[in-house]
């Protein structure tokens, strides 16, 4: 199969474009598309051969649930059984936006697509192009992330290319995403909504709005007998090549063990790459040294964590050394993604 990838500006629509991607969807096919968090995979979400192919094309776990995207609120209806009031509330203040919503699902959704669950995952975003998108193919686009199974998300049509060129039918290369972490998943399928994936919205954020909310326990554990409510959680995710460890305490000591760390890797003749902030990078004066962002913006260092992790592949770097961000407004969100890459590999000094 060959790919076809197509420059489109955000600001100025080409419906001819929108139009040739809406069709290829409609007839089972794949479009990769940007959203204001990740790249998506985009097929017919109520079609389950094209589920099938979404799970085919990414070597994706078939239980693991794909999330229905929709450019309207009242399509939400029609594949949900249920929707509470508070979810209600949260949509009225965060769709379209970075926010993913569990109910019930209705005969509409095929099992194909939820994981073979009495769930469904939707979603409204915020891009301009991923709604056009929507509205050309029918109303419901089902999209995972558009990479390979277990790689960093895509941020750029680039990194969707390197991972599926030739196994997909388009990508719309609608340039950089703004967020560049994976939407926050909320579960309403409980009395009490549950956080199953954090993101840009925090916790606090969502409590201001539905007062409680709990998180999933399983999210951030190492123990293999706590396990995340949400399939995909279960996986490893957003993994680079080289084996990953996070090194948390007070800034001077993180620095100094990573350091150490470091001579004693190319002692051993590894490559190794450090991911370190505007704060800190010049005090590393050893290995493949990545500038992730200020800690004084967590925003920044979210929109790069995976770009950062995809150059280490490039460099073909060995082992990767990573400074911990726990920062007030991204930092949930950063760090659930940073443990699951390093596979909950953390020196604590």
């Amino acid at each position: 199969m060959k790919t076809k990838i197509i420059l489109i500006d955000p600001d100025h629509i080409d419906e001819q474009a929108i139009g040739e991607a809406g069709e290829i969807i409609k007839r089972g096919g794949l479009v990769a598309f940007p959203t204001e968090t990740v790249y998506g995979l985009g097929g017919d979400a109520l079609n389950p051969e094209a589920s099938k192919k979404i799970y085919a094309s990414k070597g994706r776990p078939s239980d693991n649930p794909l999330i229905v995207h929709i450019a309207d609120p009242d399509h939400l209806f029609p594949i949900a059984e249920e929707v509470p009031e508070k979810a209600k509330l949260l949509a009225s203040k965060w769709w379209p936006g970075p926010l993913t919503m569990i109910f019930r699902k209705t005969k509409l959704v095929p099992y194909e697509t939820s994981g073979g669950l009495d769930t469904v995952a939707v979603r409204f975003p915020n891009h301009p192009v991923a709604l056009a998108l929507i509205r050309a193919s029918g109303g419901y686009i089902a999209a995972p992330s558009a990479n390979t199974s277990g790689r960093p998300s895509p941020t750029t049509a680039r990194h969707v290319a390197e991972d599926l060129d030739g196994r997909i039918d388009m990508i719309l290369d609608g340039g950089e995403v703004r967020i560049g972490l994976e939407s926050t998943i909320v579960d309403f399928t409980e009395e009490v909504p549950v956080i199953l994936r954090p993101g840009y919205i925090n916790q606090k954020m969502l409590e201001e709005i539905l007062g409680e909310v709990r998180m999933d326990p399983g999210l951030q554990s190492e123990n293999e007998h706590i396990r995340p409510k949400a399939p995909g959680m279960r996986y490893r995710h957003y993994a680079p090549k080289a084996e990953l460890t996070i090194v948390e305490g007070k800034r001077d000591d993180v620095v100094r063990k990573i350091n150490e760390l470091t001579a004693s890797a190319i002692s051993e003749n590894k490559k190794v790459g450090v991911i370190a902030t505007e704060e800190t990078a010049s005090l590393y004066p050893m290995g493949d040294i990545r500038n992730i962002g200020s800690r004084a913006d967590d925003k920044e260092i979210a929109r790069n964590l995976y770009s950062v992790l995809r150059d280490f592949d490039e460099d073909q770097a060995d082992v990767i050394f990573s400074e911990s961000f726990e920062t007030p407004r991204m930092g949930q969100a950063i760090m659930n993604r940073l443990l699951k890459a390093a596979g909950h590999k953390v020196i604590t000094i």
